[in-house]
């Protein structure tokens, strides 16, 4: 038995045994997503890439949980753990029977949810740290596995890193400053990983700090060093070949993939299956000498760690080889639990819910009979919409349902209508067979293409904003366009990579153009069937026929109800997703106006958003409002049960519900300090905030203690149920320092505890904070620091609703001032800023300053010690430009000008200029034109 399939020896030992083994030839192969099989070995082939956000993904049927953000809803580690358990059984199971399941799982995303418009927003858990972590690492746990060697599947957190903006995501630059760095950033990172359940990273497409992720010196510098395991940096799809075509970082693409290679990159995924352009590169760049075999040697190393933790080597000793567990009965039943624990209630004037037995329901909206998918969930096993849920509660003859679209025929200028000729064909769920790599699935062209008749097609139109429009035939399939260009009612659900079943009318003439947005190509009727254009042609010109309009639905059910459910939200596919960032936070006009219909027929109006994001509704008029995200396979049941009280809501919002698009910043402004963003800094008034949702029972909390010592805060407290029901308080600690030396957060999460409680319980609960969870980024020093002083501990049901405070006084260290003299000024250490953003001061490492837009910025370092005194101010600068310095906000005092551009962005000068100061004082750098700045250092 060679020693790499010795089960006795050390994990460490087996690789290097194997990687000895391996040829160089071999080892290069092993660098690309898809590695070959080595027979002469018996190594089997291995892919890294298993999607498995909220269940198993792309790969057909499986148990779907809810969304991400709805997992964060919970505010439950515990049962997200055993969501991940469940999940990770499922991948096991699935795998048994289908070898393209792979075992490397790339989840969760652990970004943080700082920009609500951003169109991934369904991925993250929460827009806090602290409570992403913790949601993370249960989820990371739960897919890990508990045996001490042996792992169930190997997870790997998205995105490093700062990535919020699907907007130019290959090409944008997120400007980072130190302390949202630390403080923000990797934190959520950091503490997952360093729980010890992750096997690896997968960097961003965006860049950070003018460097792409993929490049980034973090990955060695902080990533490396949280924990002792190899862990798996895999890039994402296509990266490695942007630095060169989109973001032109370098000129070659051996230059490019063996400084990922060094950066820290170990499996890369581009080229789909091919992995011959990887393995060409790997080759090239080491016949260039710019990589060696031990570079090599170290990806492959932290690959192959991976593999053996999974049990690849030892099958007769894998304990979760056997695995069979797959849509089970208590895998139904967490999915029910989670997506009813996942339900936030945001509103509930004068007790209208839970609804009473025997009321009479109008469930009405674009979603009522809905259970939606998005691009990261499993194809259904089952399925249930609010209308089926409460159906199923309240019996069939308490329940009217109105769907509120627009009911509509499309007239040609010739007097004929679109028409949907019959068809026998088999049914089809889109991905239901399973994908490597779903984007490339196509459109079905086993159906008729639509035609015209006398008569036509009446099709349900539903306007999802902006004018984004689906047309359903009465069958329930949505209109789409194939590879051929024709049109067809083909779609189960509006889906895929680019969608294919959105268009958009636009008035023209006497009627409208239609367009197909897939191709942006208008729509024609042909001899052989409705079409799109060509790309240099024009579509015909249709009149939009209205047979009823969907608020008159919605009036006529709402006004025989009691109650009248509005179910609204979003399509995951639409208007927000992977590609697409949203431009509003406003609710889409059409669903506004069926909102408001409703409300005007019956003022017991209860609206449920199901969304992947937070919205800006006017809910002053209506009494109750309930938030999820998209529930999966139980959605319906469990809001039934919910508006039914048999379970009590007490899902938490994950992040801030601004009032309006005027309170957010810009999406690409990643300085949550300097723009005031998310519950951490965010002055204003919130729609509702961070940490918030109701109960249908109350909690009274007391008996607040807390004292610090041996390197943590230890606090306690009592919450009684003073309801008449079983329910769940969500219990909030929160802190903040009293009187801080730099801007620090209004207050921040520390810990956080669900509970269940019968009515009258009293449960005693009690928190242990490391102070290191109080500490912040002193960028005077490039260090965290724990601030001498008092700080505030509150104890509360939401980020506002506070219940208990108190005042602990910690012994950190006082700040002090600069070093200015001895250390200089980093630029990009700054305390404040102006139209500034950070970039990288070299290919490598290092960061750098320029004014965001070429123009000018200002950078300002509080209590600058110049000691006895200096005479000379230094600026390692690029570019072209001036610097400006002035001190204590006086006159400028010195300018540096760089007169001759320097080669390129990277060729830093030092500029020098007299400068006579001494003592302590503020200094304010101004830089005008696409100016550089590295350092300014002061001598004499």
């Amino acid at each position: 038995m060679p020693p790499f399939r010795d089960p006795q020896l050390p994990f460490a030992k087996r690789i290097d045994d194997l990687l000895a083994r391996l040829t160089l030839d071999e080892k290069t192969a092993f660098l690309h997503q898809f590695a070959p099989a080595v027979e002469r070995l018996g190594i089997a082939a291995f892919r890294t890439g298993q999607e498995a956000l909220h269940g198993v993904a792309w790969m057909g049927p499986a148990t779907v949980f809810p969304q991400a953000v709805g997992l964060g809803a919970t505010w439950n580690p515990e049962l997200v753990r055993r969501v991940g358990e469940a999940v990770s059984k499922e991948v096991r199971a699935m795998r048994a029977r289908d070898d393209r399941v792979g075992l490397n799982v790339w989840s969760p995303t652990v970004n943080l949810l700082r920009h609500p418009l951003w169109g991934r927003n369904e991925e993250g858990y929460s827009e806090d740290p602290e409570l992403t972590s913790a949601i993370a690492t249960a989820y990371t746990r739960g897919l890990r596995g508990d045996h001490p060697v042996y792992w169930r599947t190997a997870p790997v957190l998205k995105h490093w890193l700062a990535h919020n903006n699907e907007t130019d995501r290959a090409t944008s630059n997120a400007s980072v400053r130190p302390r949202v760095l630390h403080e923000y950033d990797l934190r959520a990172f950091r503490e997952t990983v360093e729980a010890g359940a992750v096997a690896g990273v997968m960097p961003a497409y965006n860049l950070v700090n003018g460097r792409p992720n993929h490049l980034s010196p973090y990955l060695r510098s902080e990533l490396r060093t949280w924990t002792d395991d190899d862990l798996l940096v895999c890039s994402d799809a296509g990266a490695p070949s942007n630095l060169v075509d989109a973001e032109h970082y370098f000129d070659t693409h051996e230059e490019a993939t063996a400084a990922a290679l060094l950066a820290g990159v170990d499996s890369f995924t581009d080229h789909g299956t091919d992995s011959s352009q990887i393995v060409g590169r790997v080759g090239k760049a080491y016949a260039q000498g710019l990589l060696t075999e031990a570079d090599i040697d170290t990806a492959v190393r932290r690959q192959l760690s991976v593999r053996f933790r999974l049990g690849e080597f030892d099958p007769h000793y894998d304990p979760h080889a056997g695995t069979g567990e797959f849509d089970t009965p208590a895998h139904r039943a967490l999915a029910r639990e989670a997506a009813e624990q996942a339900i936030v209630l945001l509103k509930n004037d004068d007790d209208l819910l839970p609804l009473a037995p025997g009321t009479r329901i109008a469930v009405v909206g674009l979603l009522a009979d809905e259970c939606k998918l998005d691009w990261y969930s499993g194809s259904l096993l089952h399925r249930s919409t609010p209308l089926e849920g409460l159906y199923e509660r309240f019996g069939a003859d308490r329940v009217e349902f109105a769907e509120g679209v627009d009911r509509v025929r499309l007239r040609t200028a010739a007097g004929a209508f679109l028409h949907v000729p019959a068809a026998d064909a088999p049914e089809e769920v889109r991905g239901a067979e399973g994908a490597l790599d779903p984007a490339l699935l196509r459109g079905r062209t086993d159906l008729p293409p639509l035609t015209v008749d006398p008569v036509g097609t009446e099709f349900a139109l539903v306007d999802w904003g902006e004018g984004v429009l689906t047309l359903r035939a009465p069958d329930g399939r949505y209109l789409s366009v194939a590879e051929d260009g024709f049109l067809r009612a083909a779609a189960d659900q509006p889906g895929g990579w680019v969608v294919q079943e959105t268009f958009r009318l636009a008035p023209h003439r006497s009627g409208h153009l239609l367009t197909h947005l897939g191709t942006g190509r208008q729509v024609r009727v042909a001899a052989d069937g409705v079409k799109v254009a060509g790309a240099e042609d024009s579509g015909d010109v249709f009149e939009v026929i209205t047979v009823e309009r969907g608020e008159e639905a919605v009036a006529r059910a709402a006004g025989q109800a009691d109650v009248v459910v509005v179910v609204a939200g979003n399509d995951p596919h639409i208007g927000g997703r992977e590609t697409e960032d949203r431009t509003t936070l406003r609710l889409p006009a059409h669903q506004q106006q069926l909102l408001g219909a409703a409300r005007a027929a019956n003022p017991h109006t209860v609206l449920v958003l199901t969304s992947a994001y937070p919205y800006a509704v006017d809910v002053a008029r209506l009494p109750a409002v309930l938030w999820s995200a998209h529930g999966g396979q139980a959605a319906g049941t469990a809001l039934a049960r919910t508006l039914a009280g048999d379970v009590s809501p007490a899902g938490r919002l994950p992040q801030t519900w601004y009032a309006s698009d005027a309170d957010l910043p810009g999406l690409l402004d990643y300085d949550i300090i300097g723009s005031r963003q998310t519950y951490l800094y965010f002055e204003g008034t919130p729609l509702f905030p961070f940490g918030h949702g109701l109960s249908y029972a109350s909690f009274a909390y007391a008996g607040l203690a807390a004292r610090a010592e041996d390197g943590s805060v230890r606090v306690s407290c009592a919450v009684t149920n003073t309801g008449d029901r079983v329910a769940d308080e969500v219990v909030q600690l929160y802190g903040r320092a009293v009187d801080p030396s730099v801007a620090r957060p209004r207050r921040e999460l520390l810990a956080h505890r669900r509970v269940t409680l019968a009515p009258g319980e009293t449960a005693p609960l009690s928190f242990e904070v490391p102070l290191t969870a109080l500490e912040f980024w002193d960028a005077a020093q490039g260090r965290r620091r724990l601030e001498r002083g008092p700080y505030d501990l509150l104890l509360g049901a939401s980020s506002e609703d506070i219940r208990l405070r108190t005042t602990v006084h910690l012994d950190g260290t006082p700040p002090a001032p600069r070093a200015a003299r001895q250390r200089g000024l980093p630029a990009a250490d700054f305390d404040e800023q102006c139209g500034a953003a950070v970039v990288d001061r070299t290919r490598t490492a290092g960061d750098a300053v320029t004014p965001a837009h070429g123009g000018t910025a200002e950078l300002l370092f509080r209590a600058c010690d110049f000691g006895t005194g200096v005479r000379e101010v230094t600026a390692q600068v690029a570019g072209e430009g001036a610097l400006e310095v002035s001190l204590d906000g006086g006159p400028v005092r010195a300018v540096l000008t760089l007169d001759t551009p320097t080669a390129d962005c990277y060729a830093y000068t030092t500029l020098a200029v007299a400068l006579v100061v001494d003592g302590v004082h503020d200094v304010r750098l101004r830089l005008r034109g696409p100016l550089r700045l590295a350092h300014v250092g002061f001598s004499g």
